[in-house]
């Protein structure tokens, strides 16, 4: 006979408080476990695809690891250093481009930039206080980035768990799935199938879109010679998950810096808009289509607050599972709206409809 529904809701209430607790105290400790889950997570329908073509999984394991480590190597020698320069160029430059600005409110508009005008004063500061803030705040989240997470013990620790966890991944599978309740393993098998479905859309999906999107954007506003198009780039496609986001903040920073570089050559100035017209079209067209789908189940709305909630509590582990925890929670509401919908509560003891 199976526990009564309130002792089961006590129970699962008790273990999902005791998963946050644990987030919120071990959170940088668990930190490299979370990623390791994640990459073999990502990882896990290529290990799949080279078994069915004949790798034994410790075979498919070892190519992956090794491609994988390749990849993050040239990022980290070539791609990475370069990122930093022409971010550190931008907060460099940040001054000299309030500068032009306001020389050119000035032109065009003399009453409003008076010796006395609060906005002549304040884009005067503003340069002034990105460089000074902007070279803190970088310092600032490599300097904690190391200190927190122990960057040496971290590039150890993530390939490793990575390794392990993708090549044990069906046997874990496996014995999670022997473990389930017996009155409840049918229920759950299929809430974590439509778990997995979202998960394997959007993190998969939505990663592969924001890597294409991201090396499309830095490589095209580096060729029309914008320059800190790389980073204009870079960040677009990083928040291309969020809907309309990265393409509207990016677009707006590259499309700003080429006003400063380009005025005058208006050509330019368009070519800049068109990367990013020509980038949204690809992604709603192509991209999001084939490679995220069209039942993720995510609203923008509700990813937003997940992640602003996680990670203002749990700061950047927050962040980390903010995107697999909302999808946990939207599928257990759209499986209790689908509850509430077969019961007594919604449908009366067979009385005449409502409207």
């Amino acid at each position: 006979m199976a526990l009564p529904v309130r002792q089961q809701l006590l129970y699962w209430g008790a273990a999902f408080a005791v998963f946050l607790l644990l987030l919120w105290v071990m959170g940088d400790v668990i930190m490299p476990f979370i990623v390791g889950g994640t990459v073999a997570y990502f990882l896990n329908p290529v290990a799949d695809w080279l078994e069915r073509c004949g790798f034994k999984r410790i075979w498919a394991t070892a190519t992956i690891s090794f491609v994988a480590l390749m990849v993050f190597v040239m990022a980290v020698l070539i791609i990475l250093p370069f990122l930093i320069g022409q971010l550190t160029g931008l907060i460099a430059a940040a001054p000299d481009i309030f500068e032009r600005l306001r020389d050119a409110l000035t032109g065009r508009f003399p009453q409003l930039m008076d010796e006395t005008s609060p906005l002549r004063s304040s884009l005067a500061s503003i340069g002034q206080t990105l460089q000074a803030r902007g070279g803190e705040l970088l310092n600032g989240v490599l300097s904690s980035a190391m200190s927190a997470l122990n960057i040496a013990v971290f590039m150890v620790v993530v390939p490793v768990v990575s390794f392990y966890l993708l090549w044990d991944w069906n046997r874990m599978v496996a014995v999670l799935d022997g473990l389930l309740p017996r009155d409840h393993r049918p229920v759950i098998r299929r809430l974590a199938s439509e778990i997995d479905q979202t998960l394997a859309s959007f993190v998969r999906g939505q990663g592969t879109v924001c890597l294409i999107l991201g090396t499309f954007y830095a490589v095209a506003l580096m060729l029309v010679g914008l320059q800190f198009g790389v980073v204009a780039g870079f960040v677009a496609g990083l928040i291309s998950f969020i809907p309309y986001i990265g393409a509207l903040f990016g677009g707006v920073l590259a499309v700003g810096l080429a006003l400063f570089q380009f005025w005058g050559e208006w050509w330019w100035i368009v070519a800049v808009a068109a990367i990013f017209l020509f980038g949204q079209m690809v992604e709603g067209n192509v991209l999001t289509p084939n490679l995220v789908g069209s039942s993720v189940g995510l609203h923008p709305v509700w990813l937003i607050f997940a992640l602003s909630a996680f990670g203002g509590v749990f700061g950047f582990v927050g962040l980390l599972v903010a995107v697999p925890v909302a999808a946990v929670i939207g599928v257990l509401i759209r499986f209790g709206i689908e509850q509430y919908r077969q019961s007594l509560l919604y449908k009366g003891f067979g009385g005449p409809e409502g409207d």
